[in-house]
């Protein structure tokens, strides 16, 4: 069953911008601290090779995304399409970046998230969800930008992020760019 939805409504933290069926690919750890472009390619080839060798269907949706204004809930579903009891929380201030761009598949879409350990150390960790078209992909894409943004202004209104030449560019190329 395909369900998927867009519901923006300001000043709501539980506002759910975007839910949908998704394939989990998984997580693999990655290096550097410079997110451009194609950074998530070498990754998103790693995690894509694993799934296409275990595939047995076209299509098997085993998760649900949801992308909020703060957090990313991926609900792990069963072998009968029902939402589990596990799920990952993903808060979107650490999402170092996010794309929907792959040469792989146009049908996937890839985060960069930065994992907290025991011991306060991190790590870098890129996520990668296969969607049932590349329209989907790119709409997971739009609806983080949006996360991104609502995060970010509430960050910044809250006094967490303060005012400075980095900000001031991020929330310029956020207003900016139209997806």
């Amino acid at each position: 069953m395909r369900t998927h939805f867009i519901k923006a409504e300001d000043g709501e933290k539980g506002t759910i911008l975007y839910h949908l069926p998704v394939t989990y690919l998984g997580k693999v750890s990655t290096t550097g601290m410079q997110f451009l472009s194609g950074c998530t390619e070498k990754p998103v080839i790693e995690l894509w090779k694993k799934h296409t060798l275990a595939r047995e269907d076209i299509f098997p949706a085993n998760a649900l995304l949801e992308i909020r204004p703060f957090q990313v809930w991926l609900h792990h579903l069963d072998v009968k399409g029902e939402a589990t009891v596990h799920m990952d929380t993903f808060q979107v201030a650490r999402i170092a970046y996010c794309t929907a761009d792959h040469n792989v598949s146009p049908n996937i879409f890839a985060w960069v998230y930065r994992e907290i350990n025991d011991d306060l150390s991190y790590q870098m960790d890129c996520h990668a969800v296969e969607c049932e078209s590349k329209l989907e992909a790119k709409k997971l894409a739009h609806a983080m930008m949006e996360a991104f943004k609502k995060t970010f202004h509430s960050m910044k209104s809250d006094g967490r992020i303060h005012r400075n030449s980095s900000s001031e560019e991020m929330s310029q190329e956020l207003e900016s760019d139209d997806g």
